[in-house]
């Protein structure tokens, strides 16, 4: 059954159990954390602050989906760099990330982290594609065992060089082979793919998706701007996902609960209208 959250770092300054019960009071079920909202890193939270932090979540009647923006604000990391030291250091800290992610009561993570994965001067996409298999190869099997799925963002040109469309980080999946490695489908990211539209791409890819973010073009939130979610919806139903929906805005200038407010009321009555006979 498809289930709504929403992501934490539009109520940035807030107390977080104050976010998790006005999330709750507006109506979603599930809160999607950014790290940066809780520490420089996420090693800082002590595993005391965690278990606070996800009796907080339960205590509103939510539950933690997961961890996004993993390398946001953070230095020293790189996926696709030919420096072994610092692949190596970037897998272990997104282990960290997945302890992390399990000790919050969360299943997921999502890898955009554009500026971390860019193709650095000399390196062909190739070469990239091979240093980014060997750090999902090597961590992946400790992902898998904390019960967290590390789902692939694919983002448009203007944002990186590398994974920029669905098919692309279908063949990343594919060539590391662990089931704990998945899709993440994002509507302004799809809205950049050349020649289809977001529900022919989910038509094609969303069943084997791990996540999904909701969002405009215009960067705020579903029903705020020009996107049709109506047809969106319609192909997310009609593809068997079911998983998590989460609210993801990158315009935080309406305020957290208008986001909110707007933004659940539009996939509520688009979900609706997909599921009914």
């Amino acid at each position: 059954m498809i289930r709504l959250g929403i992501c934490n770092e539009m109520f940035e300054g807030w107390d977080f159990a104050e976010v998790c019960r006005v999330v709750k009071r507006i109506g979603y079920d599930g809160l999607e954390i950014a790290p940066f909202t809780l520490a420089p890193r996420i090693v800082d939270v002590t595993p005391a602050r965690r278990r606070e932090l996800k009796a907080m979540v339960e205590d509103a009647g939510l539950a933690t989906i997961g961890l996004h923006w993993l390398l946001a604000k953070t230095e020293g990391y790189y996926l696709t760099t030919p420096n072994e030291a610092i692949r190596r250091r970037t897998g272990d800290y997104l282990i960290a990330l997945a302890e992390a992610t399990r000790d919050l009561g969360g299943s997921l993570m999502v890898l955009g982290s554009p500026k971390q994965r860019d193709l650095l001067p000399g390196v062909t996409y190739d070469e990239a594609v091979g240093y980014a298999a060997e750090v999902f190869d090597r961590i992946m099997p400790a992902v898998g065992s904390f019960g967290v799925d590390l789902c692939l963002e694919p983002l448009a040109p203007s944002e990186t060089d590398f994974l920029n469309t669905c098919d692309q980080a279908e063949a990343m999946i594919a060539r590391v082979g662990h089931p704990n490695l998945k899709l993440h489908m994002d509507v302004k990211a799809q809205s950049g793919e050349v020649g289809r539209t977001v529900p022919e791409l989910i038509a094609e890819h969303a069943a084997r998706a791990g996540h999904f973010h909701a969002q405009d073009t215009n960067l705020l939130g579903p029903g705020m701007g020009h996107v049709d979610f109506g047809p969106i919806l319609k192909a997310l139903v009609a593809s068997g996902y079911d998983r998590w929906i989460s609210v993801e805005v990158f315009d935080f200038s309406p305020g957290p609960e208008a986001i909110a407010e707007q933004s659940i009321a539009c996939l509520r009555r688009e979900l609706a209208a997909a599921l009914a006979p």
